[in-house]
């Protein structure tokens, strides 16, 4: 091979040679994230693969329904149902911008329909029925949809004898629904009512945030209520409650572990042993239903009979 030719083979070799371009600000973001706690710089990989909870301080961080579902739901076991239904615009609201805009913009950027995910799935081998609210789409606002879902899931656990999980994040009602979002704490308080009657368990989860008429109503009915650490839970916004009663709160008021220390919530449970927890829970109540049926009826004592004589 002569000079010539291998200069010219060294050029074509050079034309064909892929060239990586520097990451965008965008990309280079998306492959660290910051605590937002400890301000640790977390390598993202290695924090989705840790639950998304800070490996340094152990802040949860706020996660997506369908990451919930993939962490507590057996693999390959989840069906969803009522999947498509989508509110309605009854009151033609419009503030800033009209509510179907809102809608479709709270879609876009969530991926779901609706601030909810229900169905039925499989948690240690334990059937359940399963609804996990998402704060990514419309704060995890509770609309029309979020409360008759909610209905529907309650429904179909008790035609099917299931023990009904229902991780809460949400902000509370939707204002955009006005009355219509308000009369969901009633629906799904009564639906909670008829769970109740029939002899069947609902474990309410605590996320961050869950605040409004999601506590006022179904968030803070359970048999068993467990939160994740460090999640803020109330009615009404520590600076509204502070400016009301014109006092200074706790610095811990509102988490986990101050309704935990004052008989708020049953447990406060880590990311990472929640699946166990569930699945034992539900395990334990499923057992304890069937002993009971087992039982034989007492038998009732033969009353006497004196005669008149």
């Amino acid at each position: 091979m002569d000079l010539k030719e291998w200069f010219a083979n060294r050029q074509k070799r050079r034309d064909t040679l892929e060239v990586k371009q520097p990451l965008t600000t965008e990309e280079y973001c998306a492959l660290w994230t910051q605590c937002f706690q400890c301000r640790e710089l977390l390598y993202t990989r290695d924090l989705r693969n840790h639950l998304h909870v800070c490996p340094k301080c152990q802040y949860h961080f706020r996660i997506g329904a369908m990451q919930r579902i993939e962490q507590l739901a057996d693999s390959n076991t989840f069906v969803e149902l009522d999947a498509n239904l989508v509110s309605a615009d009854p009151l033609e609201f419009v503030d800033s911008e009209p509510y179907p805009a809102r809608q479709a913009e709270a879609e876009r950027k969530s991926g779901l329909k609706e601030a909810i995910v229900t169905g039925h799935c499989k948690i240690n081998d334990n059937p359940v029925a399963l609804a996990v609210m998402d704060f990514a789409h419309f704060g995890g606002s509770m609309g029309s949809v979020v409360g008759e879902k909610i209905a529907r899931i309650i429904e179909y656990a008790i035609k099917h004898k299931l023990a009904v999980i229902i991780i809460s994040s949400s902000g509370g009602a939707r204002m955009q629904e006005g009355i219509l979002s308000l009369m969901q704490l009633a629906k799904t308080s009564s639906a909670l009512q008829l769970l109740d009657e029939a002899g069947l368990l609902y474990i309410s989860i605590l996320t961050e945030p869950t605040f409004g008429g999601v506590t006022a109503s179904f968030a803070m009915l359970g048999d068993i209520i467990i939160a994740e650490p460090g999640a803020r839970v109330g009615f009404a916004g520590r600076r509204v409650i502070e400016q009301t009663i014109k006092q200074k709160l706790p610095a811990d008021f509102q988490t986990a572990e101050y309704l935990m220390k004052n008989g708020q919530v049953d447990m406060v449970i880590d990311r990472g042993s929640m699946k166990s927890m569930l699945g034992k829970l539900v395990a334990f109540h499923k057992g304890a239903n069937q002993s009971a049926h087992k039982q034989p009826a007492k038998s009732q004592p033969q009353s006497k009979v004196y005669s008149a004589s």
